[in-house]
C-alpha cells in the first residue's frame, strides 16, 4: 500500500511534485517553509493517516488552514494541510453554523445572512474560522456578543493518539474549555459549531483624515471609547499608506488616522455617537462611513491583503497615558501602523463557563504592524516592532492575546496565571508527547 492509499480522499505531496509549491508558504510570507511532505487532508480520516505518516517517518508535525496565524516554519516537518476541509452548514432556526477546519469567514457570512445572522469574525473574512476562534477571536461585533469562542458549542477533534473526540460543556469539558480560547495545539479541529447572533441595522465603515490631529483625537478617544454603548466598536490607527497604485488618490503615501467603527443601530445614532472624534478630527481625506449589512464588513474595511512579510506586536492598557500616545503618534515611527483598540463590552462580561480569553478586564490594546516588501527585508520589520514595542512596554501590562502573537516564547503572557496552569495540565493530559507543539 503506498502513502497516498492511506489517505481517505486527501493528497500527499513530496517536494518537487505538482501541489508541493503552492501549498508549502502560509499567508505570512517572512516563512520560506519546507516541510518535509505535505499531506492535504479532506477530512478527519486523512488527518488520522497523517498521524502515522508522522509516526511511521518520525516527524514533526505542523498543522495550516489559511496560514494567517503562522508564527514558526514548518522547514522540515510533516505539513498538515485542512485548507481542503472546506464547508459550512446554517442552522436559521437554532441560529448555529457548523463550519469544517478549512473554512474562511467570507462562507459563514455569505450563508448567515440571508437568515438575518452574522458570526463573531473579524475585519477580515479571509482568515480561517478554526484558528481565529481557537485563539479567542476579538472581531466586530465582540464588544456586543463577545470574543468568538465564547459562541463556541461543539468541536469536533481528532487528538495526539488518532482518536476522535466531540467537545462539548457535556463531552470532554476540560478539552472544550481550553478549546474556547486555549488555540490549536490540544488537538487538530476538524469541525466547528459555534452560534450566530441577529443583525438588523448597522452603521460603521473606514474614514481616513490627516495624521495632524492624530494625538488630538486619541487624547479624546482614550476617555470617550470608556463610555461608548456595547453595540459599538471602534479603532483608531495611525499608519502610512502604502504607495501603491490600488490606493486611492487622496491617502496614497500619506501618513493618515484611521478610524474603524461599527455600531449595531441606526445611522443617526451612530453619528451622534461618534461625533465628538469626528469633530477633533477634522474634515475626511476619505469617508467610508454609511448604512451597511455585515456582509458589507468583508469590502468596508479595504480589501483582503495578499500573503504578506511582516512583523506583528501586541501589548495591554489599562490607559493610555501620554507616552503611550506618543509612541502611537510618532512621525518619525519605523512601523507601518499603529493600531489603537478599544474592548470591553461583552468580552469583559463573559458567562459562568466562559474559557480562557486572555485578559478581560483590560480595556485597550497598541497593536503595532511592520511590512517589508519581500523576505530580505524582514529582519528590518522585525527590528522596527521591537523598537517600538521596547518604548510601549513600561506602561503597559505585560499580557498579550493569543490571535495577535507573533513571538511564541510568549505565549504565557496571553493567559492569566490560574488559566495558563490549567491549560498547562489539559495539554499534558491529551497530548502527553507535545506532537502538537509544547507550552
Amino acid at each position: 500500500m503506498t502513502l497516498n492509499e492511506t489517505l481517505a480522499a486527501g493528497r500527499l505531496h513530496w517536494p518537487g511534485e505538482d501541489g508541493y509549491e503552492e501549498r508549502r508558504l502560509p499567508w505570512q510570507r517572512k516563512f520560506d517553509s519546507r516541510p518535509a511532505a505535505i499531506v492535504e487532508a479532506r477530512g478527519p480520516r486523512d488527518v488520522r493517516a497523517a498521524l502515522e505518516i508522522m509516526r511511521d517517518n518520525e516527524l514533526s508535525l505542523a498543522v495550516q488552514a489559511t496560514g494567517h496565524g503562522a508564527v514558526a516554519a514548518s522547514d522540515g516537518a510533516l505539513l498538515l494541510s485542512t485548507a481542503g476541509m472546506r464547508g459550512v452548514e446554517v442552522d436559521g432556526e437554532r441560529w448555529t453554523a457548523r463550519a469544517r477546519a478549512g473554512t474562511p469567514w467570507a462562507d459563514v457570512i455569505a450563508a448567515a445572512a440571508p437568515y438575518g445572522l452574522a458570526p463573531l469574525s473579524g475585519s477580515s473574512a479571509g482568515v480561517g474560522v478554526a484558528g481565529y476562534t481557537l485563539g479567542g477571536g476579538a472581531g466586530l461585533l465582540s464588544r456586543a456578543y463577545g470574543f468568538a469562542a465564547d459562541s463556541l458549542v461543539r468541536a469536533h477533534v481528532v487528538t495526539a493518539d488518532g482518536s476522535e473526540l466531540t467537545a462539548t460543556a457535556d463531552e470532554h469539558p476540560d478539552l472544550f474549555w481550553a478549546l474556547r480560547g486555549g488555540g490549536g495545539n490540544f488537538g487538530i479541529v476538524t469541525e466547528l459549531e459555534f452560534r450566530l447572533h441577529p443583525i438588523e441595522r448597522m452603521y460603521g465603515g473606514m474614514a481616513m483624515f490627516g495624521a495632524t490631529r492624530a494625538a488630538d483625537v486619541l487624547a479624546r478617544y482614550r476617555e470617550w471609547a470608556l463610555d461608548e454603548p456595547d453595540e459599538l466598536s471602534t479603532s483608531l490607527t495611525v499608519m502610512t499608506v502604502p504607495p501603491l497604485p490600488q490606493m486611492p488618490d487622496a491617502v496614497r503615501g500619506q501618513r493618515v488616522l484611521v478610524l474603524r467603527a461599527l455600531y449595531l443601530g441606526a445611522a443617526g445614532e451612530g453619528e451622534r455617537l461618534l461625533a465628538p472624534l469626528l469633530e477633533v478630527a477634522g474634515p475626511p481625506l476619505l469617508n467610508g462611513m454609511g448604512p451597511m449589512s455585515f456582509a458589507d464588513t468583508s469590502s468596508a474595511f479595504g480589501p483582503p491583503p495578499p500573503p504578506t512579510v511582516g512583523e506583528l506586536n501586541i501589548e495591554l492598557f489599562h490607559e493610555l497615558v501620554d507616552p503611550v500616545l506618543d509612541v502611537v503618534c510618532d512621525p518619525d515611527s519605523p512601523v507601518t501602523a499603529v493600531e489603537v483598540r478599544h474592548w470591553g463590552g461583552a468580552m469583559a462580561n463573559p458567562g459562568a463557563d466562559a474559557g480562557p480569553c486572555g485578559h478581560r478586564d483590560v480595556p485597550f490594546s497598541v497593536v503595532t504592524t511592520a511590512i517589508a516588501p519581500d523576505r530580505e527585508g524582514y529582519p528590518a520589520a522585525r527590528a522596527a516592532t521591537a523598537s517600538v514595542a521596547a518604548r510601549l512596554r513600561p506602561h503597559a501590562t505585560g499580557g498579550t492575546f493569543l490571535n495577535f502573537l507573533s513571538d511564541p516564547a510568549r505565549v504565557a503572557t496571553a493567559y492569566t496565571a490560574g488559566d495558563y496552569e490549567a491549560l498547562a495540565a489539559i495539554k499534558t493530559a491529551y497530548d502527553p508527547e507535545g506532537v502538537f507543539g509544547r507550552w
